[in-house]
């Protein structure tokens, strides 16, 4: 597959695909939960998004894509979280304009993760050996039981907050959003979900079991989501993982490759 050419129009494309995932999370938890807070406010070209405090939704995206970020409209986004006593969180995007990345400095922003943001095209997957996993779209009756699976892939053996859960489920059940479920021998393995926002298609949220890793859940529910993707209209699959993870080792055996690094600006709440 030859190299996809990176453009700031793709970048934007790309970076407002996974925004309106975001959003349609907020919306969704406003209808379901309104005591929780969820909110949603246009910012610079992108969104800053609040699903409660420390909710990885939680955070603004596709900021400075549209040109020049004027100190109003930091302050905007400042002024969002904090006013909610929240960090400011934002996932930057490197050709995002760099009137940004000054605003950073000037307000003592630091750098807390990194995500490299991959893509491929929807066709020409090849086929999947199944090994015996079983991938099916969860029925609405079915997201408590996806929730909770992806939840406990991604924590391990960390504790699963009621808050995270509750998150989660807004997302699973936000527009466009289909979540999906592996099986083996009838039992629930892992899951993933497929958003598809015009010509992209968003593969997020593929958890495996701790003891059914290795055994290619990982690659079936990333091809099943592909098929899906090609039966929808998208174009391009993108997927997100940290530099170096097993992840991105995995999604790079599918024909995935970087596109750009996206880089996590923080800057804490103080009373």
């Amino acid at each position: 597959m030859p190299n996809m050419e990176l453009t700031l129009e793709l970048a934007r494309e790309i970076e407002l695909a996974e925004a309106q995932a975001a959003v349609a999370c907020a919306e969704m938890m406003k209808t379901m939960q309104p005591e929780a807070g969820g909110a949603v406010e246009a910012i610079a070209g992108g969104y800053a998004v609040y699903c409660g405090a420390n909710s990885p939704v939680t955070q603004a995206v596709a900021v400075g894509l549209n040109g020049p970020v004027s100190a109003e409209e930091f302050g905007r986004l400042e002024e969002f979280y904090f006013s909610r006593e929240e960090p400011v969180r934002v996932e930057a995007c490197p050709l995002a304009d760099a009137s940004l990345f000054e605003h950073y400095g000037q307000h003592g922003y630091r750098v807390t993760e990194f995500s490299n943001v991959m893509a491929r095209p929807v066709r020409g997957q090849g086929s999947a050996i199944a090994n015996g996993i079983e991938i099916r779209r969860a029925g609405r009756d079915e997201l408590e039981l996806w929730t909770l699976t992806v939840a406990q892939g991604f924590a391990e053996s960390s504790l699963v907050t009621q808050e995270l859960l509750a998150v989660m489920k807004m997302f699973a059940m936000a527009e466009r959003a289909e979540c999906y479920l592996a099986r083996i021998e009838g039992r629930v393995v892992g899951g993933a979900t497929l958003a598809v926002r015009g010509r992209i298609a968003g593969l997020f949220g593929a958890s495996t079991l701790p003891e059914f890793r290795k055994r290619g859940v990982q690659t079936a529910l990333l091809h099943a989501r592909l098929e899906r993707a090609e039966e929808a209209g998208s174009e391009l699959a993108v997927s997100l993982a940290r530099p170096g993870s097993t992840s991105q080792r995995n999604i790079t055996r599918q024909g995935f490759e970087t596109l750009y690094t996206r880089v996590k600006f923080e800057r804490a709440f103080a009373k």
